[in-house]
């Protein structure tokens, strides 16, 4: 029982950091060759895990070579464009101008179901208003809607907005952030104060309290549990 456990620990460190070296921007979005690394790893891992009669060697050396070859692949996208178009596939322009592609849609097997929903998941049912859809490498939908369609924003109307920066979270949980509240420039005191303007009496009391570079602040109190 103890082995096991121990197989299973080295197996699971090892797999999270094989993928923490490959970038953060794997963990969100899966290429077909990393979905495939994920796939395999799953596999390869699991039998280890499973059956002491299989050296854990057989596991890891599999993995760290897949590992190995896919940090050469993403070396090489990056520097090929030419062998990434060849691996991840290109971007396919499923509407322009308010016209669907029927071409582009059947190339990449992507149904009018599944067009209308990727587009109401961004809060567009007019195709019309729509100047480019571009269906991702990765599978997602990018959508460019026409300039008459664009939200206005204060640099259309020719207007200067301060910048309010990071929110820091000050309070978390009850906990006081006491690197934050320096970073701010701020005091126990004016915690203190910010707490009894909302009828707080301690940090334990908060769920969550933010501060932005112009001095913004959010407060949710924590809610009573039953």
């Amino acid at each position: 029982m103890v082995i096991t456990f121990l197989r299973t620990v080295i197996l699971y460190v090892l797999i999270i950091a094989g993928i923490r070296l490959l970038g953060k921007r794997q963990i969100g979005e899966l290429e077909p060759s990393e979905l495939v690394l994920a796939l395999l790893i799953a596999d390869l891992a699991a039998v280890p895990m499973q059956d002491l009669g299989i050296p854990l060697l057989a596991g890891i050396v599999p993995i760290l070579t897949l590992l190995c070859l896919t940090t050469i692949l993403s070396i090489l996208n990056l520097r090929s464009p030419s062998f990434r178009a060849l691996l991840c596939g290109r971007p396919s322009i499923v509407i322009q101008n308010g016209k669907i592609d029927q071409h582009e849609l059947r190339r990449n097997r992507l149904t009018l179901d599944e067009l209308t929903e990727e587009l109401r998941l961004q809060g567009i049912t007019d195709l019309e208003s729509v100047k480019y859809a571009v269906l991702e490498t990765n599978g997602q939908l990018s959508v460019l809607l026409r300039a008459s369609e664009q939200p206005v924003t204060p640099k259309t109307l020719g207007r200067s907005v301060e910048e309010p920066g990071l929110p820091l979270p000050i309070v978390r949980d009850g906990v006081v952030l006491t690197e934050n509240l320096k970073i701010r420039g701020l005091s126990d005191q004016w915690l203190r104060e910010v707490l009894a303007q909302r009828s707080l009496t301690c940090p334990e009391q908060v769920f969550l309290l933010t501060v932005d570079e112009l001095g913004h602040i959010y407060c949710a109190p924590k809610e009573d549990t039953p």
